[in-house]
């Protein structure tokens, strides 16, 4: 009887893919042989003149340098690229941020239109892929440092509307949340993030010392909105499983202010809204008319909340001239800059001064 070869089908497989890769190895380093290697060949006599120290000069010291190698210049100019990207020194903001256009409910919603050879040609064009490779590369810790004034109205942009799931309803729109009060929205993807935002607004159900007093004073026309962005489908589903606890920890007047957002957020909103890093948190101040009067990213540095504050205190009074016309015409001065840093405050339109409302 013919005796059966031990080798199964796997293990001939394995064998020639290690063949392979051998072989490939063996190219390789043929290919990468050191220029040395052919200069070899050459006399003894050449070797040695081209070796020999100039009078005047050390020993060991060698006349000519030798050529810079493709490859050293190749990783001095990537060294500098990465340099140049490393540099993740935050700067002020300044330029409003937001959209030209003012929002409404229903946009945004992650509705997909493309059709599915759409969705396949998108997929496979390597371009795109590329385009998004080198957007999260420009991803910095903290992206900017707020601005010590508010924007101004006539400048400020406005905040897009968000679609999606709150502790009370399964479907909603910030946009008609925001109209008509003074809002202090925090921006976030994750669990650091949220505690970055925290550091401006307070960990629920406590807010900020600085803004509890403004808070619990004008809760008519003032309110805390908080949006958790996810885009990640497992990591929503495990929101939508913890949103009992969510309701236990949170305060009842909070449950329809908290949203889940799963779609809708395109890369032009990110932009828009100064979003270069997903997993930082952002604290935006928003006005009656759901424009960015004062924006804030990571964690609350050196008089950022008070610049917050000051801010506050301003849309507040705005709010309460609104409602009653008979207090338009007062000076106020909360949103002073205590550094008195005039080129920002001018570049986003604002003079740190006390301004006359009315």
């Amino acid at each position: 009887m013919l005796q059966k070869n031990p080798l199964t089908f796997r293990s001939r497989l394995l064998l020639l893919q290690l063949s392979l890769h051998c072989k490939v190895a063996q190219q390789q380093v043929r290919s990468c042989r050191p220029a040395s290697t052919a200069s070899s060949t050459r006399p003894a006599k050449t070797r040695t003149l081209s070796r020999t120290p100039q009078p005047g000069t050390a020993p060991n010291a060698i006349a000519a340098a030798p050529a810079k190698s493709q490859t050293n210049t190749a990783v001095d100019r990537n060294t500098k690229n990465v340099s140049a990207a490393d540099d993740h020194t935050p700067r002020p903001l300044s330029a409003p941020l937001g959209l030209r256009e003012p929002p409404s409910a229903g946009q945004n919603t992650g509705i997909d239109p493309r059709t599915w050879r759409q969705r396949r040609d998108d997929f496979l064009n390597y371009d795109k892929h590329l385009e998004r490779r080198a957007s999260l590369t420009r991803q910095v810790a903290k992206p900017f440092i707020s601005p010590p004034t508010l924007i101004r109205a006539p400048k400020a942009l406005y905040f897009p509307n968000l679609h999606g799931r709150t502790l009370l309803s399964p479907s909603a729109d910030t946009t008609p949340l925001l109209r008509g009060k003074t809002s202090l929205v925090a921006l976030f993807c994750g669990t650091w993030a949220e505690r970055q935002a925290q550091t401006f607004l307070g960990s629920p159900p406590a807010p900020h010392p600085s803004l509890a007093p403004l808070l619990a004073a004008h809760a008519d026309v003032l309110q805390r909105v908080d949006i958790n962005m996810e885009d990640n489908a497992l990591k929503a589903v495990l929101i939508r499983l913890f949103m009992p606890s969510l309701r236990r920890q949170l305060p009842r007047a909070q449950h329809a202010r908290y949203f889940l957002v799963r779609r809708g957020v395109t890369d032009v909103i990110r932009e828009a809204l100064g979003v270069r890093n997903g997993k930082v948190g952002y604290v935006y101040l928003v006005d009656s008319e759901c424009r960015i009067r004062w924006a804030g990213s990571g964690p609350a540095g050196a008089g950022e909340v008070d610049s917050l504050v000051r801010g506050v205190g301003r849309l507040v009074g705005e709010g309460r001239q609104q409602q009653d016309p008979r207090r338009r015409g007062t000076v106020m001065d909360v949103d002073t800059a205590v550094d008195g840093r005039e080129g920002v405050s001018s570049l986003l339109g604002h003079s740190p001064r006390q301004v006359a409302t009315g």
